[in-house]
């Protein structure tokens, strides 16, 4: 099988073989709250969802959970979630594309396919949403954002290997009655945030979000006649419904819809040249629509029925390559929740069906026929957690989905809580995973120019078996400081593991399950520390292996750091009102795909940070005025290299001598052998800027 693809992140669907809890999961905020000791020290005693799929407080939960709020995210405004989640440790956005920036998300080294994001329990971004949609939630109507670091099978479906991240959105009634964020950059992006909620009935609550953004001034920095950051148009509408029900009983329901403009490519690239061959660009159009919503069932058991529909359209040029596709899915879950005894049962059964059709060969069958792939997914699945005594807790999970290709899968899980007090909590995990792989819209490495596609022989799904080991302590002092430690060791066995060939040919992808197995293992630290004078360090440390083994050898995976550094330090000058943030993270050296021996840029990357900082006011009622600087250090991934785009000058191959096995021949015009390639890129092209917003927001 052999497919041209033209940084194509979205050809083919990843289809997500998962189920997941679905749930308001604002309707348990009032639960949340800030403790504040005599002392003056801050702790928080969240409630969580994500690791259980039930409320609990974080310090009783069995699996470990990092919750992280809108506040954290402040520290460092950013337009979207997906570059809000650079300065979480142990996660990191990858851009996989120097032209259209399409991106994932890795959670220890595992690139994103490894990475289940949900919105409000649901698993709204997936397959083509995973490309381009991460980009488009707003962080104007995230409440807080749920992080489960290791297994999740038994209870997400087959896709949660290295973890999940829960987007929960915000209560209709906890919102303010208007809020308003705008902020602009030097490099003329504009990002503006509204929010309002509104009574439309006795016990009907209305909560609208809008978001827009706007990026439009070529920027060519490299001098590669080629943006450096592709141009975006984008408008996101948000909006949810609280009713209020008798015996307070749930029912919400929320609707999002998003429309997004973007093209990258050759500076002199306008519409009229879309599609063609004669100026490169890649001009991607997406429009997006969600609903789901949650129902408690009108009975004296605990039982919610989720429910979500999504329809993903995309018309995208990349050269002269034409994609054109459209993802439907819908999605069914009723969970039953109760208490007996010791024991806190959750059992659940759900479904999901997956419509996907495109204009490439992917949705052709054997009589070269358009036949779009239809997939219907159920599963059931039981948890039981037993609370032995006060300081010993364990959970035990099963989860079976049907799948119609793979037959049946099973996934258990088990975990344990040893708590001899607050202060400090041990937790075990461990579980197995489930991945059903399509290449192109998940892989990196199928964004790479004009390579072929070769899979040598029908793929087989990847299995995993994880565990991870997490310590949490917690100092308190008679000063009011306060000190908050993790550590978490974490290890995952692959077999089957699918891994992209880039160095057999520099003409191809090869792909294949791996004649071996494959290991993510590594420590990760966690530091937070509230000093009585107004001081506060968020700190994180994560040192991770990911190699692959076969044929007795022995390798680092691609675009995978070692290391890993995040940091928010914060200074509060009370009299002042100024609130000073330095933010930043740093990354370990990582492979990088090269096209051949001849390739002159550098096989891995160097030490490299970005680091913020910002200063904020908040002496004017309901007003907060922002600002500061972006990437202190201008560190682009141009600094030592001729080029990151191989090629840029002619992105057709037009001048390229190929051999009589499609080599690239060395020439005079061409001494490197290369042909047209964007995907060397491990950091963002964008160099320092400067930023200015205001903040507005009337209870």
């Amino acid at each position: 099988m052999k497919l041209k693809l033209f940084c194509l992140t979205a050809v083919l669907p990843l289809m997500f073989h998962t189920q997941t809890a679905s749930y308001d999961s604002l309707s348990v905020n009032t639960l949340i709250r800030d403790t504040i000791t005599e002392k003056g020290s801050s702790s928080i005693d969240e409630v969580v969802i994500s690791g259980t799929m039930k409320a609990v407080k974080r310090l009783e939960s069995p699996i470990p959970v990092e919750v992280y709020s809108p506040a954290f995210f402040r520290k460092n405004p950013t337009p979207n979630i997906f570059d809000a989640l650079q300065n979480v440790n142990g996660v990191r956005p990858q851009l996989n594309c120097n032209i259209c920036s399409t991106g994932d998300i890795h959670i220890n080294g595992l690139e994103g396919p490894y990475t289940m994001v949900l919105i409000d329990g649901m698993p709204m971004v997936s397959s083509l949403g995973t490309v381009y949609g991460l980009t488009g939630i707003p962080n104007s109507l995230v409440e807080r954002i749920e992080i489960v670091k290791g297994p999740a099978s038994s209870l997400y479906g087959s896709e949660a290997v290295g973890g999940i991240i829960n987007i929960i959105t915000k209560k209709a009634g906890n919102a303010p009655a208007f809020s308003a964020d705008v902020m602009s950059t030097t490099w003329a992006e504009n990002n503006i945030d509204l929010g309002f909620q509104i009574k439309a009935r006795p016990g009907t609550t209305l909560l609208t979000g809008i978001n827009y953004y706007s990026y439009k001034e070529v920027s060519d920095m490299n001098s590669d006649r080629f943006t450096d950051v592709p141009l975006q148009k984008r408008i996101s509408v948000f909006q949810k419904w609280n009713f209020r029900r008798p015996e307070n009983k749930l029912f919400s329901m929320a609707a999002r819809y998003m429309y997004e403009d973007r093209w990258g490519g050759d500076v002199r690239w306008n519409r009229s040249y879309r599609g063609g061959n004669e100026i490169y660009g890649e001009s991607i159009y997406t429009q997006r629509a969600e609903l789901f919503g949650a129902y408690q069932l009108p009975v004296r058991e605990s039982m919610n029925l989720a429910f979500s529909f999504v329809n993903h359209d995309q018309d995208s040029r990349y050269g002269t390559l034409s994609y054109i596709a459209n993802q439907k899915v819908v999605f069914g879950q009723l969970t039953w929740d109760r208490r007996l005894g010791k024991h806190d049962l959750l059992t659940g059964a759900a479904v999901r069906y997956t419509y996907y059709d495109d204009n490439t060969p992917a949705t052709v069958n054997h009589s070269n026929n358009n036949q779009p792939e239809k997939v219907l997914l159920p599963g059931i699945f039981v948890q039981d957690e037993i609370k032995l005594n006060d300081k010993h807790s364990v959970l035990g999970g099963l989860r079976f989905d049907y799948n119609q290709s793979h037959s049946s899968i099973f996934m258990p899980r088990f975990a344990y809580k040893w708590a001899p007090n607050d202060e400090n909590i041990l937790r075990f995990n461990a579980g197995t995973g489930f991945r059903v792989v399509n290449l192109f819209t998940e892989d990196h490495a199928a964004l790479t120019g004009s390579r072929d596609i070769l899979i040598l022989n029908g793929l087989k799904p990847e299995k995993s078996y994880n565990a991870n080991l997490n310590f949490t302590k917690k100092f308190y002092s008679e000063s009011g400081t306060f000190l908050g430690m993790e550590a978490t060791a974490f290890y995952t066995y692959f077999t089957n593991r699918i891994v992209p060939d880039y160095e057999t040919d520099a003409n191809k992808i090869i792909y294949d399950n791996l004649d071996g197995h494959a290991v993510s293992r590594g420590l990760s630290l966690n530091a937070d520390l509230n000093h009585h004078s107004g001081v506060k360090f968020i700190l994180g440390a994560t040192l991770m292996e990911n190699t692959l083994s076969e044929f007795g050898m022995r390798s680092h995976q691609l675009l995978t750091e070692n290391f890993t550094g995040t940091w928010a330090i914060s200074y509060k000058i009370r009299r002042a009102r100024l609130t000073l943030d330095y933010t930043g993270n740093v990354y370990s050296p990582m492979r990088l795909p090269l096209l051949g021996d001849l390739d002159p840029r550098k096989p891995t990357s160097p030490w490299w940070s970005i680091q913020n900082i910002q200063l904020s006011y908040d002496g004017l009622k309901n007003w907060e005025i922002y600002g500061g600087v972006k990437n202190l250090l201008n560190w682009t991934p141009n600094r030592g290299n001729p080029f990151l785009i191989a090629r840029s000058h002619d992105p057709f191959d037009q001048n390229v001598v190929f051999d009589p096995l499609g080599q690239a021949v060395a020439t005079p015009e061409n001494p490197y052998a290369l042909t047209f390639d964007p995907t060397y890129v491990y950091a963002p092209n964008q160099g320092i800027r400067g930023f200015l917003g205001i903040r507005f927001k009337l209870d």
